[in-house]
């Protein structure tokens, strides 16, 4: 009976300590999403913006996402990935997703957009899709974008964070010399990032934090081989520049590298680790560790993963507001890859209004 009674009370307390545990892992990932709400929003956005509208569109999104992440964890990198070359170039309103038109090509067939994987954007129309179908036409694709690229993160083992939300989908997309002058080439050294960068009002901190997205995912050989061929970039392991070589024997090979030799599918600290030790892949990896500028932030996220992650959210939100379009800018559109279709009555009435303010 004492037996009996000893036992029952052994796994009462082990149940009341795992539900302690599971608490304090919630209230740690609430409490960790609410200090990222002290940085500074634009007009037009807000921490609660779908509350009524669409209160578990959130929800949906991960929901979603861990079935897609677990049959091809590859694509949590080439959904962040797209969220960065959509806001690099005209801002965080969408504009990589729409597709080409009679006006000409779109954001996606320009260079450094060729290699963006088009699985990733059926992912993010299929979300759309999951989203409209639970709350009409009110959540933007821009929006969906940037809560996908949050989760992209968290579900590949990074920092949760808060995204500030009401962003307004664009009327068009960017040429393509627009969309190539505005991405930053791999090849690019620390002082044109640093510059690139404070001309989007980040700063050195965000611009070393944002590079740690190159934790995960995969890089294709012509965008590293000038390291390779036809000299060896002496900034680079010798040891790893020759296993390069086997991966990729020629400077055009069609071969892919992963970005992070240590652990690439997993979203941590190790992609400053490789720095470290002289195994960025991109001349833009490398030189943040190389240039005395950035070292020191790039030595601090090597040894500490907490503040990397705590330094990447604030910058994700940061570059997650710029040039965003809000209120009656722009659209909401029910098709991620088009603008939305305008009835013939609407364009008479904007050639009316034109001709009215003309007289």
């Amino acid at each position: 009976m004492a037996k009996g009674y000893s036992t029952r009370v052994l796994t009462f307390l082990m149940l009341i300590s795992l539900m302690a545990v599971t608490l304090n892992l919630v209230s740690s990932t609430a409490e960790a999403k609410e200090r990222r709400r002290d940085v500074p929003i634009v007009k037009g956005l807000s921490w609660s913006f779908y509350q009524k509208a669409c209160p578990k569109v959130e929800n949906i999104i991960r929901k979603e996402l861990k079935k897609v992440f677990k049959r091809d964890i590859g694509l949590a990198a080439a959904i962040l990935r797209i969220h960065f070359h959509d806001c690099f170039v005209q801002g965080c309103e969408a504009s990589v997703l729409l597709a080409g038109s009679a006006s000409g090509p779109g954001e996606q067939s320009s260079i450094p957009n060729l290699t963006l994987r088009q699985q990733a954007f059926v992912v993010i129309d299929n979300l759309r899709a999951l989203v409209q179908k639970k709350c009409g036409q009110v959540v933007s694709c821009s929006d969906v974008l940037a809560l996908a690229a949050r989760d992209s993160v968290v579900l590949s083992g990074g920092p949760d964070y808060a995204v500030p939300l009401g962003r307004r989908d664009s009327l068009a997309f960017a040429s393509q010399e627009t969309t190539l002058n505005n991405l930053p080439p791999p090849f690019a050294n620390a002082s044109q990032l640093i510059a690139d960068f404070a001309n989007r009002n980040l700063n050195i901190t965000d611009l070393v934090a944002l590079s740690g997205g190159h934790t995960i995912g995969i890089a294709h050989c012509p965008s590293f081989t000038d390291r390779l061929y036809p000299n060896q970039d002496p900034t680079m392991n010798k040891s790893f520049a020759n296993k390069l070589k086997r991966t990729c024997p020629t400077a055009n090979s069609s071969n892919t590298q992963v970005l992070d030799i240590r652990s690439p599918d997993v979203f941590d600290n190790k992609y400053y680790v490789d720095l470290m030790n002289r195994q960025g892949l991109f001349t833009s990896d490398q030189d943040l560790f190389v240039d005395k500028r950035t070292r020191g932030i790039v030595e601090s996220y090597a040894i500490d993963q907490q503040r990397f992650f705590e330094d990447f959210t604030v910058a994700m939100i940061k570059m997650g507001q710029m040039s965003v379009l809000t209120g009656t800018q722009g659209e909401i559109r029910s098709n991620c890859s088009a603008r939305n279709t305008r009835s013939f009555m609407s364009v008479l009435e904007e050639g009316i209004e034109e001709a009215i303010t003309m007289i």
